[in-house]
């Protein structure tokens, strides 16, 4: 009965009930960014962002179960009482979170998707592929059915699975491909998002602006971030440091605009991994005053 009266609704009505909710824009940042910090005081440091008028965090430590040495539960109230939540985090998946005679994951891949959802996260990413299992076309196959049954096991616990680019996807090839191509061509993009990292693949030749055009629609998430050229072999051993948003040659004001209109970009999660003479938590001020003046959100 309630089907036949949709139909009977007008038009306008009808797309307005049944239309996809809008995804929330949202600027925050990835706690990488402060990793020194928040291994020596996390609450400190997480209490320094949220004054900074930073309102959402992305993790980058799960370990037994804890997230910076705090149960789900814990931690989620730690953030709450903060004013801060945490809408996705990054838990490398390896060969031992998928047991191949069971056809099915781990406990402990099951407990990070389960502490995941406490934290009502929205996305559980991967920031890396196993380096095994790149060796070979059969192998990143593998890997990336893997990715697709946890994009399943994340759906059903009311969560996407992602995955977050490196730079190695630029440089290395199977079977006379692009591994970053083979990653696009063989996850549904229905469980698999992409959190887009534009500066972490520059130095290697990746172009950001290049993987938007191709594949629109499949970029949610962004690492707003930023590089310089440095006399070193820099944090990617590319040639290139990370650096306080605007300062270097990535031009993340434009490709985060881009993101947002044609790769359907709504989490911008800054971060910054080396400083400059500045402190950690210092550029993460400046990181956020600066991105907040572009009217992004």
């Amino acid at each position: 009965m309630a089907v036949m009266a949709a139909g009977l609704l007008p038009k306008v009505v009808q797309a307005a009930t049944f239309a996809p909710a809008k995804k929330q824009s949202l600027i925050g940042i990835q706690l990488y960014s402060v990793r020194d910090d928040m291994a020596k005081k996390p609450l400190e440091t997480l209490k320094a962002l949220s004054v900074m008028g930073y309102q959402y965090v992305e993790h980058a430590n799960y370990v037994n179960r804890k997230f910076y040495g705090y149960k789900a539960t814990e931690f989620k109230k730690v953030l709450a009482d903060l004013g801060l939540s945490m809408p996705s985090g990054h838990t490398v998946m390896n060969l031992s979170h998928f047991d191949k005679a069971k056809n099915d994951f781990t406990d402990a891949w099951k407990y990070t998707v389960e502490d995941a959802a406490t934290l009502n996260q929205e996305y559980v990413i991967s920031p890396s592929i196993d380096e095994k299992l790149r060796r070979s076309y059969d192998g990143l196959m593998l890997q990336l059915d893997i990715f697709n049954k946890s994009g399943v096991l994340c759906k059903k616990n009311g969560m996407q699975f992602g995955y977050h680019n490196h730079e190695f996807e630029f440089t290395e090839k199977l079977n006379d491909t692009v591994m970053y191509d083979l990653i696009f061509k063989n996850t549904d993009p229905n469980l698999v998002v992409q959190q887009l990292d534009f500066g972490n693949m520059y130095g290697s030749g990746g172009r950001a602006k290049e993987w938007l055009d191709k594949y629109p629609g499949r970029f949610p998430s962004l690492h707003v971030k930023d590089e310089m050229k440095t006399d070193g072999k820099g944090e990617m051993n590319d040639g290139y440091d990370s650096t306080t948003i605007g300062d270097g040659v990535v031009d993340p004001k434009m490709l985060c605009f881009l993101a947002k209109k044609v790769g359907g970009a709504h989490h911008f999660m800054i971060e910054q991994e080396s400083y400059q003479n500045r402190t950690p938590l210092e550029c993460a001020k400046i990181n956020l005053a600066t991105i907040k003046t572009w009217g992004l959100v």
